[in-house]
């Protein structure tokens, strides 16, 4: 038997094996919102576990939930939610079900509101400014 192609074992690699660079977020407000961790001096890792949600008959994931960080010093999971407000019930959902499966794992959501205000507090301009 040969060994797998360097391909092949990426190909059966799990996402959830992979680190995010930290200059790659999936959206601005964590590339923000990163710089708030650094300015009050938090470590912290971008999205560096995935949790299943839900499994197909073969036991294969078929839904997780991958909060945006990680401050391990807290042991604590943030996740960002600045989306629009019809996204922002399915993202419920996953927290909801996160919470369930996952009680012993402490998670912080932070809502639009409260992140515009994080913004302003630190004269880091609006959402929309993020974006541009």
């Amino acid at each position: 038997m040969t060994d797998p192609s360097p391909i092949d074992d990426a190909r059966r690699r799990h996402p959830s094996l992979e680190l995010a660079p930290r200059d790659q977020f999936a959206h601005p407000s964590e590339k923000a919102f990163a710089r708030l961790l650094n300015l009050y001096g938090f470590a912290w890792s971008y999205e560096p576990v995935e949790f299943p949600l839900e499994w197909n008959d073969k036991g294969e994931t078929v839904r997780a939930f991958r909060p945006d960080f990680y401050l391990p010093e807290r042991r604590l999971f943030i996740e960002l939610t600045v989306l629009e407000q019809r996204l922002v019930t399915k993202k419920n959902k996953k927290v909801r079900d996160f919470r369930t499966l996952y009680p012993e794992v402490e998670l912080l959501v932070v809502y639009q509101r409260d992140f515009v205000a994080l913004l302003q507090q630190h004269g880091l301009g609006t959402l929309a400014g993020l974006a541009a």
